[in-house]
Order: structure tokens, then C-alpha cells, then sequence
């Protein structure tokens, strides 16, 4: 889950000097927020990507190139019932019945709060929106998937606490269209802690990744996490996508990102923002052969909201990205490792609080289970969160997150979580050899 909720000084394991260290960081984040202001949709057209000197990783010889950027959320061409907060990030999108369905998280910040909703809309051309249905429950609602499927379409979430300084998962919901602006009440479904993170379609199945173990995330010596696969043959039950065993893995990852190879094996990249005693912290690289177990490599940078597509024959991420001083990709695990896993998370944690961000594409070597990095999307600040969709056949429409790109600030990213953020959609062009 990209956006972050530090639990400061509420963890009786750390030393009290952290403790102390934490709980007057958290106090910062008191500021408030200003409501966004609305934009036409078409006057972002000329900026370009936010880009940095990228010398930490070889850039592939054939970059793709973004075009056609514009902003979504907030825009003229919103239908009243939105009304966006200051904050706009989790999202998704799905096309169902000829139309382009959204849905997105607007809160006060980026933090649990009371006042978070999700809301749905459509269009037949991404420029003017149709309100669809919107979700306000009295506590933290993010994560939103949306999933067109067996001429069906539903929307997931997780529902989350009230409290800003916490993360508290209360389980995951769905609700079914039955027809324009008609859905039905949330209902929960799955494990009482589970978190929904990715659907998808392949083979005429439904799947999704998420986890449980939630709590767990931001405490070290916290219970483990686990990661399930799950597969469904109308949307509505799910069930273990290898029979029995419904957990691909267990231990600090929580955020999965996978696609499906030809084959039907699976190339996946999980956050691995707890860490492990005797792993460390990062990421995971993993692939798994139908059925089988999954086997992973670790990457020191952490590559929050993994989004993991497959073009052109070769293996894509879209992931958060963490900018040294002149543009380098930092490591997540900057920890001594020598020190408990409990001081290594809350050093990690820290430092990578106070650095930039880009949203960016990379590449997956479904092989050696590495990424390098491809280029920079359009983003800064308190951003990534990406979805996208096949436009044709080289180009994808990405919707994504990020602090505002018509201003010059670039802020680091703790301050980026507590100012405006807003939706903005680009395409995504690969070009040919």
C-alpha cells in the first residue's frame, strides 16, 4: 500500500529513544491541507515528465516516451459528487460496457482519517465523467480495485481505523454494478485482515494478490505477513490459486505486483517494507512456475505500489523510486545490519522519509530476477500509485498520483504526504526496434 502510516510511538519494542525521536516527528504532521483547486483537464498537455540524472542504472537503449499528459482529479470535467479533498491518490481503472471506469481515495492527507471516500466515475472519453457511486464509511477506505470480469464489474477495498498514527486493517469489501450509477452495499468477503492489492484477468480466470498480517507492516517484531494468491470463476468467491495453499509468501512483503508469462509461470515484485532477520529490507524479485512454489531474489531498493505488466514480450514494473542528491536511485536498506531488526526499520524508515520520489518504469528480467531502471514518469513529491490499460498495440494509458506538477516545488516525499495531491493520466508509447 503505497500511502504510509507511520505507527510513531506506538510500539512498546523500540527503544525509548526512539520512541521519543518518532513521536515528535508524527507531531508535524498536524499542518493542514488545502483544498485543491479545480484545473481544466487539458492544461497540463506541454508539461513534461519529471525527470533527474539517472546514474545509479543503465537506461534501456529504446526508452519508451510518455505523451498526452493531462490532469484528472481535480478537473472541469468532474462530476459534482466528487468534490476532491486536498488529497487524491489510490486508484484504479477498467473499461466495462464501452465506457472507462475510475475510481480513486480523496482525504483531508494522506493519512487514516474519518473523512476519507472513495468514488467511482465514467466516460467515453476520459475528458467528461459520469458519477457512478461513491464510499464513505467513517474510516479509512483506500486500496480501491476495480475488476471487469464474466460481464460483470466490481469494485474491492480495504477498510481501514480513524487514527492517523496507525494502520489498522478491518478487512476487505466488494460491491457489484448492477446497472449505470446502481451498485450494491459493501459486503466483506475473504479473511477479516485481508488486504486487496492487484486483480487481474488471464486465461478466463480472475485472480488477485493481496495480504494479511496487515498490522504487522510497519512493526519489525510484528506478526509476519502473508501474501495470497487467490483465483475466482466469476468474481464473487475466491479461492486458493494452488489448491490448499492459498499463502506464496510469508515473512515483510506485503505490496505484490505479478503478471502471467506465456507459459503461465509468474514474474512478481513484492515490497518488502518490514524486513526480514537475516534477509533485510527492500524488495523481492519472485517468478513461480504453475503450481509451484514461488522463488525470490532481494533488492535493497524498495519499490512501493508495484504495478507488473508484460509488453512486447519482456517484463515491466511501474514503482516508486528514491532520489538521491543528483538523481541516483538510493537503496531502501541503508540500516547496520549488525543492529536488531526493530532500530534497522526505524532507520530505514526515517531516512527514506525525508528524500524525493519519481514514479518510474523499470524492467524485469524474468530470468536473472533483476530490475533496471527505464525512465522517470510525470511525478514528484507524494506520488505512485500507477494503473494502466492496452491503448494498442504499443501503447498503454496509465493513470497515476502525484504532487502538483504545475508548480516548480519538489518536495521531499514526508512532505509531500501532508500537502495536495492530484490524478493525472499519460500514454505510455513503446517504440518499435
Amino acid at each position: 500500500m503505497s500511502p504510509r502510516h507511520a505507527d510513531w510511538g506506538t510500539r512498546p519494542q523500540w527503544p525509548a529513544k526512539w520512541r521519543s525521536i518518532c513521536s515528535a516527528f508524527w507531531l508535524t504532521t498536524a499542518c493542514s491541507a488545502t483544498t485543491a483547486p479545480a484545473a481544466d483537464a487539458n492544461t497540463l498537455a506541454d508539461i513534461s515528465p519529471a525527470g533527474d540524472t539517472q546514474s545509479a542504472d543503465a537506461a534501456l537503449p529504446l526508452d519508451p516516451t510518455v505523451t498526452e499528459l493531462r490532469q484528472v482529479v481535480p478537473s472541469l470535467g468532474l462530476p459534482s459528487e466528487v468534490s476532491p479533498q486536498a488529497s487524491n491518490n489510490n486508484l484504479d481503472i477498467a473499461d466495462f460496457a464501452g465506457e472507462r471506469f475510475l475510481t480513486g481515495r480523496t482525504a483531508p492527507d494522506h493519512f487514516a482519517g474519518p473523512l476519507a471516500r472513495l468514488w467511482v466515475i465514467r466516460s467515453k472519453d476520459e475528458h467528461h465523467w459520469q458519477f457512478e457511486t461513491q464510499v464513505q464509511l467513517g474510516t479509512d477506505v483506500r486500496e480501491p480495485r476495480l475488476l471487469a470480469f464474466a460481464g460483470q464489474l466490481r469494485l474491492y477495498f480495504a477498510q481501514l481505523g480513524d487514527n492517523p498514527s496507525s494502520f489498522e486493517p478491518k478487512g476487505a469489501s466488494m460491491m457489484l454494478r448492477n446497472g449505470p450509477a446502481n451498485w450494491t452495499a459493501p459486503a466483506p468477503f475473504y479473511l477479516p485482515t485481508f488486504i486487496p492489492w492487484r486483480t487481474q484477468v488471464w486465461n478466463n480466470k480472475a485472480y488477485m494478490i493481496g495480504y494479511t498480517g496487515g498490522a504487522g507492516v510497519y512493526e519489525a517484531d510484528g506478526q509476519l505477513i502473508e501474501v495470497h494468491l487467490l483465483q475466482s470463476n466469476d468474481g464473487h468467491s475466491w479461492q486458493p490459486a494452488t489448491l490448499g495453499q492459498p499463502v506464496v509468501l510469508k515473512g515483510g512483503v506485503s505490496e505484490v505486483g505479478m503478471a502471467f508469462l506465456a507459459d503461465g509461470s509468474v514474474v512478481a515484485v513484492g515490497r518488502n517494507e518490514r524486513g526480514e532477520t537475516g534477509v533485510g529490507f527492500g524488495s523481492k524479485i519472485c517468478r513461480a512456475a504453475p503450481n509451484q512454489a514461488w522463488t525470490c531474489t532481494l533488492d535493497k531498493r524498495k519499490f512501493d505500489s508495484p504495478l507488473v505488466f508484460v509488453h512486447g514480450g519482456s517484463v515491466w514494473l511501474i514503482g516508486r523510486r528514491t532520489l538521491g542528491a543528483n538523481g541516483e536511485t538510493l537503496d531502501y536498506d541503508v540500516a547496520d545490519a549488525s543492529k536488531p531488526l526493530a532500530d534497522q526499520y526505524l532507520t530505514n524508515q526515517l531516512a527514506n522519509w525525508f528524500k524525493r520520489k519519481r514514479c518510474s518504469l523499470w524492467r524485469v528480467d524474468p530470468v536473472s530476477l533483476t530490475v533496471t531502471f527505464a525512465l522517470d514518469l510525470p511525478s514528484k513529491g507524494d506520488t505512485c500509485f500507477a494503473s494502466a490499460l492496452p491503448a494498442d498495440a504499443r501503447r498503454w494509458v496509465v493513470y497515476n498520483y502525484s504532487s502538483p506538477l504545475d508548480v516548480a516545488a519538489d518536495p521531499v516525499w514526508f512532505d509531500g504526504q501532508r500537502g495536495q495531491t492530484r490524478l493525472y493520466r499519460f500514454v505510455l508509447d513503446f517504440r518499435g526496434p
